[in-house]
């Protein structure tokens, strides 16, 4: 399971009430842009892509998955490039290792994923800190192992970046 009803509507809800929730694809996009010209692709999928900033802050359609957003819901299909940005400090720990395993699953050659590792400042519709999965970095280091191969990383303080490749 990739997400419960519930958690998905809690979501949905501080998408609709926040305007700034679900923005910060667009901080990434001159670093996914990198990626694209790198592998002479232009196969993005924004996996967990809230509102859509990052295709936006491109310039360019990409792929869009978000299980809290009516139209962005469907279970993406694969992509050359997969942005995961911001998004997996969101998951449910119960759903963690299949959001992972379907990580690898759309990812062809590269996952850009960042990660951040303290309490976010927004808090879901039942009072609990947005960020519902906080682990530290080697816990996540770990996880992320199991399915990919480290080609960058980067750490940030609070959030740290990485470029994967599946294993296969």
């Amino acid at each position: 399971m990739l997400i419960s009803e519930d958690y998905a509507a809690q979501n949905k809800a501080l998408h609709e009430s926040n305007s700034s929730y679900g923005t910060s694809g667009r901080k990434y996009a001159e670093f996914v842009g990198s990626l694209m010209d790198a592998l002479k692709s232009s196969d993005v999928l924004d996996y967990g892509c809230g509102k859509g900033t990052l295709g936006a802050a491109l310039g360019r359609e990409i792929k869009e998955y978000d299980p809290a957003i009516p139209g962005k819901d469907e279970r993406p299909v694969a992509a050359d490039i997969v942005a995961c940005t911001d998004v997996l400090e969101h998951i449910e720990p119960d759903c963690i290792d299949d959001v992972l395993d379907d990580l690898a699953r759309v990812t062809k050659s590269v996952l850009f994923v960042t990660v951040c590792v303290v309490p976010a400042k927004k808090k879901l519709a039942d009072g609990r800190n947005a960020h519902i999965l906080l682990k530290p970095f080697d816990w996540w280091a770990g996880k992320l192992t199991e399915r990919f191969e480290w080609r960058m990383f980067q750490n940030e303080g609070h959030t740290f970046l990485a470029v994967l490749e599946p294993k296969r």
